[in-house]
């Protein structure tokens, strides 16, 4: 799916990675989890559509790099003028802002309030593991999003929105509690001995979350990363709602395929510039860009 490396003694060359299929991931590990999807995705598309609720959509964000955290912050809340461009892209859509700014981000019982009142759409702009979401307020003070644990206090039942979260390994799945005994200190310190990512666990709730959740399986990048400050995932955070807001795409996995092709055209990978350590910024960040849900599901279900 994600192209092949060809190369000489010299050099190895990352030829293609544009997406030929759209690919979407369930990962029950029973029968139960299998049957909660099979009945989410069914009723989400032959009952969501010309909703009140699915014309909502929240975002949630901060100053993801408060200054003097950061080489490159500024006085800007990132998470919060990305959540905005999305915005921009959504027209028609209810806007719940959910920021730190104005005072309506204090924690978390702030984002499961917005969530079980329903929305077609939750976007998530901050830092994360696999347990946990969460930014920062003013003055630098940090601030709870959700958490793996937090989310037993979702409630929305059949008013699941597509969520996109930015952060670093929400959607990490290869995560255990094995990770405890092969690795204590590292899995401790970074949530890898979560039973499940984040992103899955959001997706695959029996009584709400998410009806699909799309994040990074690794360390998230922001432009600042990069030498050009351009790009990364401030580009690829928001193009699931330029697809769908903008260009009309009404199939999820087309959303996900497209943004992808979106990103590599705007920021083509080229190993033989200078700007080769870019390029390698813009290869981890499609390439971790993965799909909870189904990829064939009608965004806003069937008329």
């Amino acid at each position: 799916m994600y192209g092949e490396w060809v190369g000489s003694e010299a050099e190895d060359k990352l030829i293609d990675l544009y997406p030929d299929v759209s690919v979407g991931r369930l990962a029950c590990v029973n029968t139960y989890e299998v049957t909660v999807m099979v009945n989410k995705i069914i009723t989400y598309e032959t009952t969501a559509f010309n909703t009140e609720w699915f014309k909502r959509l929240v975002v949630v964000a901060g100053d993801t790099y408060p200054p003097g955290s950061y080489n490159f912050s500024t006085d800007a809340f990132e998470g919060e003028e990305n959540t905005q461009t999305a915005l921009e892209y959504m027209a028609g859509f209810e806007a719940t802002k959910l920021w730190t700014s104005l005072g309506t981000l204090t924690g978390t019982q702030d984002v499961i309030d917005a969530i079980n009142t329903g929305c077609g759409f939750l976007f998530f702009e901050g830092h994360g593991n696999p347990m946990v979401w969460g930014t920062n307020g003013p003055n630098n003070t940090s601030v709870s999003g959700l958490s793996t644990r937090g989310m037993r206090k979702l409630a929305n039942n059949d008013m699941v929105p597509i969520c996109v979260v930015g952060g670093c390994h929400n959607s990490q799945f290869d995560v255990s509690l094995i990770n405890l005994l092969k690795e204590p200190a590292h899995s401790f310190m970074w949530g890898t001995f979560a039973p499940e990512c984040w992103s899955w666990k959001l997706t695959r709730l029996s009584r709400g979350g998410s009806i699909a959740t799309l994040g990074n399986t690794a360390l998230g990048m922001s432009k600042e990363d990069k030498d050009s400050r351009q790009g990364a995932g401030d580009f690829m955070d928001v193009q699931l709602f330029y697809e769908y807001g903008v260009n009309g795409t009404q199939i999820l996995g087309d959303a996900w395929r497209h943004a992808i092709t979106n990103y590599l055209n705007a920021y083509p990978i080229n190993w033989s510039t200078p700007a080769a350590e870019d390029s390698a910024y813009d290869a981890k960040t499609v390439q971790q860009w993965v799909l909870f849900g189904d990829p064939s599901l009608k965004i806003g279900g069937y008329e």
